[in-house]
C-alpha cells in the first residue's frame, strides 16, 4: 500500500493542507487501513466519529450523536440553531477538545444523512468560528456511496425534503459552502481476480448488462447444500432471515447448549455492543470471528469462518475452517472510548469509559448484508432477490474474495441491483474532478501561507482593540482622559508598526514561498520568520501588557460589562498571538509545530490555567526553549511560579467576570488610575468606600460615585462647602460622610507638608 498513489495523495491532503477530503473507493481498497495508519502517524489533533455504535467501535472512535450531544430527530436548518442550543450542555473538557481540534474524521459517511452533517456544522460553529463552515475544522469523510445508504423515515423526509435535495451527505448545506476534494482509491486489495473485479465494478457503477448477469449467474446453485468443512456463510437482506437460519441450524445440532454472558464494565451503551451480550453455542456450531486476534499468535481475523470443536462451562475450543488448527478461545475486550485532554501532554487522548468482554464470535450460518459491511469471506451463499436498498447487492457480492467462493442461492436479477441516480451523477462528477499533484502542491502552499498569516496578521486583534477603544472613548473620556490618550497612542502603533509592516512582510514571505519548491526547508525563510517574530513581539507585547494591566473603576454596570467583555475578547486573541510570536522567535516554523503550539496555548488560555501570561507579559527578553519542548515547558512553569500562578487560577473569562465582585470584598492593593494626582490618597479613599459598602451592604457607587472619588482626590477640599462643590458628591454626601472624608484629606495634607 505504501506505493499506492491515491493513498499517498490522500495522506498528503490530510497532513499538509486544510482542505476537506472525501476518501472513497470500491470495497476492499484499503479505506479502513488508511484510517488506522492515520491515527498512528498524524501530527494533527483528531477525533474519529461514525454514524452507528458498531461502526464507531470498529473505527476506534465514538458515535456522532454521543460526541456532539445530538438528539435523534431531524435537524431543521432554519430553526434549529436556537432550539438545538438548549441541548448543547458541553463540559469544559469537551469545549476544549472542539476548540483545539484540527481534523474531524467521519467514517462510513455513506450512512450519514445531510441534516446530521449540518447538525455537526452547527455545533462546531457554536464553539469555534461562527462564520466558517464546520467552525473551520478540516473534515476527512471516509466511505463508499455505492454501499449502504442513510436511513430516513417517510415522516422525517416529509420535513427534510423542504430543505435538502437528498438525504445523502453531499447535499449538506454546510458542505456545499466549503471546498472539498475527493480521492478515490482504485487498487483493490480484497480480490485479486481481475475478471471478478470487473464484474463487481459493473454492478457498482450500474452498468450491468446481460453478459454480466450471465457470468455471475454461473455461480447460481439452487438448493445448494454447503459441505460441512466448507465454511460457507449466508448473506441475508433482512435480520429476521439471518436469525431464523442461525436458530434453525443450531437446533439441528444434537449436543447441549451453553451460554456465556458478556462482562460489561463502566459505561457501554447497549446499542454499541460489538458482540452478543448472551452468546449461545453448541459443539459443531459454525461461527464467525468478529475481531482480529489481539494476541501475538494472530490465529483469527475479523470475518474468518470457524467451528466450535468443544464447549463447556469453562470455555470454548475452536478452529478455523481453512486451517483446521484447534485452539482455546479467550475473551476479547472492546473499549467504549471518550475523547479527553491529557493534563500533562495537553494532547487529545481517548479515555476508556466502559469495557465489553466476550468471546469474539457469533453464529455464522447466516449474517445480514448490513452487518457484513467491511468484512471479507472465503465462501458465501448470497440471495439478493429481496434486496430493498441502494448498494445492498454490491455490498453482498463484494464481501467474497473470489468468484469461485461465491454461491448465488437464486439467479441474480436486474431489479435486485438497486442504484440511485443522484449517487451515480455525483460519482461521475467526482471522477471528472479528481485532484492531481499540481492541485495538491497549490493547496499545500496556500495552507502554509495561511498559517503564516495567522501568526503575522493583526487584523483580528486590531478590530477587537478598536472595539475596546470605542468603549473608553464613548463612556470614560471624562473620567480617564489620560487613559484614553494612552489607548489612542497605541492605535497608531497598530497601524504604523504592526499592520503596515505586516502587510509588507506578507509580500516578502509569499515571494519566498513561491520562489522555491522546498520552502519548508528554506533557511532564509526560517530566518526571516524568526526575525519577524522577534520584531512583532517587541511592538505588540507592550500593547497587550497595557490592556492587561488596566482595570478602571466604573460605576455603570452596563458600561462595566461592555468594557470587560471587549477587554477579554482582545486579551484572549492577543495572548495567543503574543505567545505564538514568542515561541517562533526560536522554534522552526512548519505545519506540525505550529498546530502543536497553537493547540496547547489555546488550552492554556481557555482552560483552567489562566494563561499565565507567561513569557509574553513579563518582559521583552527572548523566550528561549533551547529547541526542546521539555525545556520550553519548564521555562513556562518557572514563569508561572514567578507570577504566583497555579493550576487553580481562574480563566481569563472567569477572572474578568469576577473582578467587580472581588474588588468589593478584597483587601489587596487597588488599581490606581493614571489620571489621579494623588495615588496614595486615592487608595485610602477607595478602601474606605469598599469597607463602608460592605458594612452597609450596598453597592460602592451608592456610597461614593467614582467621578466624585476622583474629584475629591484631585481637588483636595478642606471644608464642607468645598466638599459639597465636588461634582457628583453634593449635600447628602457631606451630610453622611463629610466628617470621615475631610479627616482623611487633612491627615493626607499633613503628610505632604512634612
Amino acid at each position: 500500500m505504501e506505493n499506492n498513489f491515491e493513498l499517498q495523495l490522500a495522506s498528503q491532503y490530510v497532513e499538509q493542507t486544510d482542505i476537506n477530503l472525501f476518501l472513497t473507493g470500491k470495497a476492499g481498497t484499503g479505506k479502513t487501513t488508511f484510517l488506522k495508519n492515520l491515527r498512528l502517524r498524524s501530527s494533527k489533533r483528531m477525533v474519529v466519529v461514525a454514524p452507528t455504535g458498531i461502526a464507531a467501535i470498529n473505527a476506534g472512535g465514538v458515535t456522532i450523536h454521543s460526541f456532539f450531544q445530538l438528539n435523534f430527530g431531524p435537524f431543521i436548518p432554519d430553526s434549529s440553531y436556537k432550539a438545538a442550543s438548549q441541548h448543547y450542555r458541553f463540559s469544559r473538557e469537551k469545549r476544549n477538545i472542539i476548540n483545539s481540534l484540527d481534523l474531524l474524521v467521519i467514517d462510513e459517511i455513506s450512512m450519514v444523512r445531510s441534516d446530521l452533517l449540518d447538525a455537526i456544522d452547527a455545533v462546531l460553529r457554536r464553539f469555534r468560528q461562527r462564520d466558517k463552515p464546520f467552525g473551520g475544522v478540516q473534515l476527512l469523510l471516509i466511505g463508499d456511496l455505492q454501499q449502504l445508504a442513510p436511513v430516513v423515515k417517510d415522516n422525517e423526509w416529509n420535513i427534510l425534503s423542504r430543505y435538502y435535495a437528498s438525504p445523502y451527505f453531499f447535499d449538506s448545506l454546510a458542505l456545499k459552502q466549503t471546498p472539498y476534494v475527493t480521492v478515490e482509491l482504485k487498487e483493490v486489495f480484497r480480490q485479486t481476480d481481475s475478471h471478478f473485479i470487473s464484474l463487481l465494478n459493473k454492478i457498482r457503477e450500474n452498468k450491468v448488462d446481460a453478459q454480466t448477469l450471465s457470468e455471475l449467474n454461473r455461480r447460481c446453485i439452487p438448493n445448494f447444500v454447503p459441505p460441512k468443512e466448507g465454511g460457507y456463510i449466508r448473506l441475508a437482506t433482512h435480520n429476521y432471515q439471518a436469525q431464523l437460519i442461525n436458530e434453525h441450524e443450531l437446533g439441528l445440532l444434537p449436543d447441549r447448549t451453553f451460554s456465556f454472558t458478556a462482562e460489561i464494565e463502566g459505561n457501554f451503551p447497549e446499542g454499541s455492543y460489538p458482540a452478543e451480550k448472551i452468546l449461545t453455542v453448541k459443539r459443531a456450531a459454525q461461527i464467525m470471528f468478529i475481531k482480529n486476534d489481539s494476541s501475538q499468535d494472530k490465529k483469527y481475523y475479523n470475518g474468518m469462518i470457524g467451528e466450535i470443536i468443544s464447549v463447556d462451562e469453562k470455555g470454548i475450543i475452536v478452529c478455523g475452517k481453512d486451517s483446521h488448527q484447534a485452539f482455546n478461545l479467550t475473551l476479547e475486550e472492546w473499549d467504549n472510548t471518550k475523547y479527553t485532554i491529557d493534563s500533562e501532554t495537553r494532547e487529545i487522548t481517548e479515555k476508556i469509559e466502559g469495557k465489553f468482554r466476550q468471546y469474539p464470535i457469533r453464529l455464522a450460518w447466516a449474517i445480514t448484508i448490513h452487518k457484513s459491511q467491511g468484512l471479507t469471506f472465503e465462501h458465501a451463499i448470497i440471495d439478493t432477490k429481496n434486496s430493498f436498498a441502494h448498494g445492498q447487492t454490491y455490498v453482498a457480492l463484494s464481501r467474497c474474495k473470489t468468484l469461485e467462493g461465491m454461491v448465488l442461492e437464486s439467479p441474480l436479477q436486474q431489479d435486485a441491483i438497486i442504484s440511485d441516480e443522484l449517487i451515480d451523477s455525483f460519482t461521475q462528477k467526482v471522477e471528472e474532478n479528481m485532484p492531481d499533484k499540481k492541485t495538491l502542491d497549490s493547496a499545500r502552499e496556500m495552507y502554509y501561507t495561511r498559517l503564516l498569516d495567522e501568526l503575522f496578521d493583526f487584523k483580528v486583534e486590531e478590530q477587537s482593540y478598536k472595539g475596546l477603544l470605542r468603549t473608553i472613548d464613548q463612556y470614560l473620556y471624562n473620567l480617564y482622559p489620560l487613559l484614553l490618550e494612552q489607548f489612542r497612542s497605541k492605535m497608531a502603533v497598530f497601524k504604523n508598526q504592526l499592520m503596515d509592516v505586516s502587510a509588507k512582510f506578507k509580500v516578502q514571505y509569499i515571494t519566498m514561498i513561491m520562489g522555491t519548491d522546498d520552502y519548508e526547508n528554506d533557511e532564509n525563510l526560517q530566518n526571516r520568520i524568526h526575525s519577524a517574530a522577534n520584531y512583532f513581539s517587541e511592538i505588540f507585547l507592550p500593547v497587550v501588557r497595557m490592556v492587561y494591566d488596566v482595570s478602571p473603576d466604573i460605576d455603570n454596570r452596563a458600561v462595566y460589562k461592555e468594557f470587560l467583555d471587549r477587554r477579554m475578547t482582545f486579551l484572549e486573541q492577543a495572548l495567543l498571538k503574543g505567545a505564538l510570536l514568542s515561541r517562533f522567535k526560536v522554534l522552526r516554523f512548519d505545519v506540525a509545530s505550529f498546530l502543536e503550539q497553537r493547540a496547547k496555548l489555546l488550552l492554556e488560555i481557555q482552560g483552567e490555567n489562566y494563561l499565565l501570561i507567561p513569557h509574553i507579559l513579563l518582559s521583552n527578553e527572548d523566550f528561549n526553549p533551547g529547541g526542546a519542548t521539555g525545556e520550553l515547558e519548564n521555562a513556562v512553569a518557572s514563569e508561572k511560579n514567578e507570577l504566583g500562578i497555579n493550576a487553580k487560577t481562574k480563566s481569563v473569562r472567569k477572572r474578568a467576570d469576577g473582578e467587580k465582585k472581588e474588588k468589593r470584598t478584597r483587601k489587596a492593593k487597588v488599581e490606581v488610575p493614571t489620571d489621579i494626582l494623588y495615588p496614595e490618597l486615592y487608595e485610602e479613599l477607595h478602601q474606605w468606600r469598599t469597607d463602608k459598602a460592605k458594612e452597609l451592604k450596598m453597592p460602592s457607587y451608592v456610597i461614593l460615585k467614582q467621578k466624585a472619588l476622583m474629584g475629591i482626590v484631585n481637588l483636595l477640599p478642606m471644608d464642607a462647602q468645598q466638599l459639597k462643590d465636588v461634582p457628583y458628591f453634593g449635600v447628602k454626601g457631606v451630610e453622611y460622610y463629610g466628617l470621615e472624608i475631610l479627616s482623611m484629606i487633612r491627615k493626607f495634607k499633613e503628610k505632604l507638608e512634612k
